[in-house]
């Protein structure tokens, strides 16, 4: 009596008997639809339940298999002891074993440990006790939810899911008999590998339970002839991105994540759909960010095209920092209306413009290597024209602005200086990710106000206001534009929708990355596409080739949502102007350049006047366009003609020389090294002089001849007259 009742409380419980069953973190859908279970620390996948969620079947099998006198004994089946001894003794090795459920669940909650008679010992009086102290039905419980069940599944609940992607109440007796003949040996009984050895197990278990005597002949040989059908599950199905974004020691149970496994689900399917179409482009991979615009929250991430493709499938393209293109240009534009009054009608020189950069002169182009003289901000945006967008973000001075912009929106990959990128920073030579970039977007949507993305439910911020809620209007305004994007972009393309939608593609040099990116009210969608080891596509601009998706992505958002518009800010008014000038008309005048903009009440242009056209109606340019206007680039002269009298549209610029520049002449280089030619912005317009430098006259600028020594150069602008002078100095090599 002693050693069957006092004894045993000599020898602890385990300490991790203790513990609860640890369940593998589940990351849900925003409905609580599970997306993804992740791994325990050791690498395994569990489920806890109670006795409540297990059927019959399986108790019944799992006694069958492992303990048929468990609710007779006491923590130690005597019989099947003293049975194994005997047969021990008698084989002179282990034949059968004797460990009751009881005796089970102490080993598996034990630390490891050499197996012997001591520590046989030590389990039996340690499950005794434990029987003394828990109910059988506690004691069965924990049992079931730790048992292993192979193929680093833990617990029947896991172990259902994994092998049938049934719920333990759907089993059949048949389906209950495989997974407890399981546990003798997971790995030799594994049902993937090794079926054959598995169904016999099963067999085993079910003649067991027939000859309990509880169950009916005819449910048994229905289980017997049931043909094995297993469904193992295949993990990260759908975004499967999420298996590296998250540390196990930080996670619940449960995780709400904001994704919509529909929509994320549809979106995979179409990226891949989309990117195949493509292949012969040299297109591989793409990636896609969903955002609801009013929360923040990320409704889907793509992270690529296909995550099992051993080329880069399972890097995040959302993640990756890549070249924005022009992307960037809408924010270029939103800080020229805010610092410098800008409007949409507002008349930008797209014209031939050098700028200093610090490896010399740049003469940047538009993507089809011409110019268009004037043109409203409008159209410069829509066509996503080059040279106005670098001359705008000059003119507010320098990247400084615009880089502390993008900094503000959340964009985290642009290092400590702007002044690196130079004024190209607007053409996207910057590198940024989609998410924070769709981000940046969908804070122009929101018309300003700044929160970080949010993946989680409940994680959200309290918002920034970043800019005004006008300017952004008239960015979208602008974006959502389809006329005024008709020129560059053809109608009835992938930016074109049946809503209204703000889109803006951008083309990264040599064809390495192309963007879509664009917003409604309710959702901003960003694409990339590319290739993750860097190869170029074979000529496929934003349009061709992120463009499709992201057409498709909003397609698929509004199918079911209710559609609409930004509502107008109260401080815009209708205008309407001359597209040549930008000046206002009457809306009842006989204009083919008439165009209807909007405009703060504070900024409305200047009224056109007679001056500003000659007898024939064709609108006067200022001298800042005089050698566009001679250029092979000018295709509108019948609606444009050179007015010597008006002013400049800017003041006077010298591009080249520097002051203080020092240009070395080399006797070796044949004749002409001694020649300068000066660059200012206003060719043509500007006077140069010098009382020790001869200055033979030339179109458009003159050409300064060198000598040694140090000269004083002076420029003027002929009407203003206003003159800048400068120190250049000449030595020999």
């Amino acid at each position: 009596m002693f050693a069957w009742f006092i004894l045993p409380f000599a020898f602890p419980l385990p300490l991790g008997l203790s513990k609860e069953n640890e369940s593998s973190p589940v990351l849900l859908d925003r409905h609580g639809t599970p997306i993804l279970h992740l791994a325990l620390p050791d690498s395994s996948r569990a489920v806890r339940f109670t006795l409540d969620d297990v059927p019959p079947d399986l108790i019944a099998c799992t006694l069958a298999a492992e303990d048929k006198r468990f609710y007779q004994h006491g923590g130690i089946d005597l019989l099947a002891t003293t049975r194994a001894a005997w047969d021990f003794l008698a084989n002179r090795r282990v034949v059968s074993g004797a460990s009751t459920i009881t005796q089970q669940l102490i080993k598996i909650s034990s630390p490891p440990a050499r197996r012997n008679l001591l520590t046989k010992i030590h389990e039996s009086l340690a499950a005794r006790r434990l029987e003394m102290t828990w109910s059988k039905n506690q004691i069965l419980i924990r049992y079931l939810n730790r048992l292993d069940y192979g193929n680093l599944r833990t617990g029947s609940v896991e172990a259902a899911r994994f092998y049938f992607q049934k719920p333990l109440g759907d089993l059949s007796l048949a389906e209950c008999a495989l997974l407890a003949g399981l546990p003798q040996a997971p790995s030799r009984l594994n049902p993937i590998l090794h079926e054959h050895r598995a169904i016999d197990r099963r067999e085993v278990v079910l003649n067991r339970v027939a000859s309990s005597g509880n169950y009916d002949e005819r449910r048994i040989s229905a289980a017997t002839s049931e043909t094995l059908a297993l469904r193992p599950l295949q993990e990260s199905q759908s975004a499967p991105w999420l298996l590296n974004t998250f540390h196990h020691s930080k996670l619940q149970s449960k995780i709400l994540t904001t994704i919509d496994l529909p929509l994320q689900t549809a979106l995979e399917a179409i990226v891949h759909e989309e990117v195949s179409k493509l292949k012969s482009a040299n297109l591989r991979h793409a990636a896609v960010v969903i955002i609801h615009n009013p929360t923040g929250e990320i409704l889907a991430l793509i992270s690529s095209a296909d995550w099992n493709d051993p080329r880069g499938g399972q890097f995040n393209g959302a993640l990756m920092p890549r070249s924005p293109g022009s992307t960037l240009k809408p924010f270029t534009y939103l800080l020229a209306m805010e610092r410098n009054r800008r409007i949409p009608s507002f008349i930008l020189a797209d014209i031939p413009t050098p700028f200093r950069t610090l490896e010399g002169l740049d003469l940047p182009e538009n993507y089809d290597r011409t110019y268009r003289g004037p043109v409203t901000l409008r159209t410069a945006l829509a066509c996503s024209l080059n040279v106005p967008a670098l001359r705008e973000l000059n003119a507010l001075g320098g990247p400084k602005p615009l880089y502390d912009l993008l900094t503000s929106l959340g964009i985290h990959t642009l290092g400590n200086d702007s002044a690196v990128y130079g004024l190209g920073l607007t053409l996207g030579n910057a590198p940024v990710n989609l998410l924070e970039l769709t981000n940046a977007y969908a804070t122009l949507a929101r018309s300003g106000q700044y929160f970080s993305p949010v993946l989680f439910i409940g994680n959200h911020e309290p918002p920034r206001r970043l800019f005004d809620a006008r300017s952004a209007y008239l960015i979208a305004d602008i974006l959502s534009d389809q006329n005024a994007r008709a020129p560059s972009f053809q109608p009835g393309g992938p930016l074109d929708l049946p809503f209204p939608c703000a889109v803006k593609t951008g083309t990264s040099s040599d064809f390495h990355d192309n963007w879509c990116i664009g917003f409604t009210p309710e959702f901003t969608v960003g694409v990339w596409a590319g290739n993750f080891e860097q190869q170029p596509m074979k000529g496929l601009s934003g349009v061709a080739g992120a463009g499709p998706i992201f057409h498709r992505a909003m397609l698929r958002l509004h199918q079911s949502s209710a559609l609409s518009w930004f509502s107008r800010p109260p401080d815009l008014v209708d205008i309407c102007i001359d597209n040549r000038n930008g000046k206002l008309i009457p809306e009842n005048l006989t204009n083919t350049h008439l165009r209807h903009d909007l405009a703060p009440p504070d900024r409305i242009p200047q009224g056109a006047m007679p001056a500003d056209y000659d007898a024939s109606g064709k609108a006067l340019l200022a001298p800042t366009f005089s050698e566009w206007f001679a250029s092979r680039h000018n295709i509108r002269r019948n609606e444009l003609v050179l007015g010597t009298s008006l002013p400049a549209l800017e003041a006077l610029r010298i591009i080249s020389p520097a002051d203080d520049a020092t240009y070395l002449l080399d006797p070796e280089i044949p004749s002409g090294s001694e020649k300068l030619r000066p660059v200012t912005n206003l060719p043509g317009i500007t006077l140069w002089s010098s009382d020790t430098l001869r200055i033979e006259p030339a179109t458009p600028e003159p050409i300064i001849h060198l000598t040694l020594g140090t000269h004083i150069l002076t420029a003027t602008d002929s009407r203003t007259r206003v003159s800048q002078t400068f120190t250049l100095r000449v030595k020999s090599l």
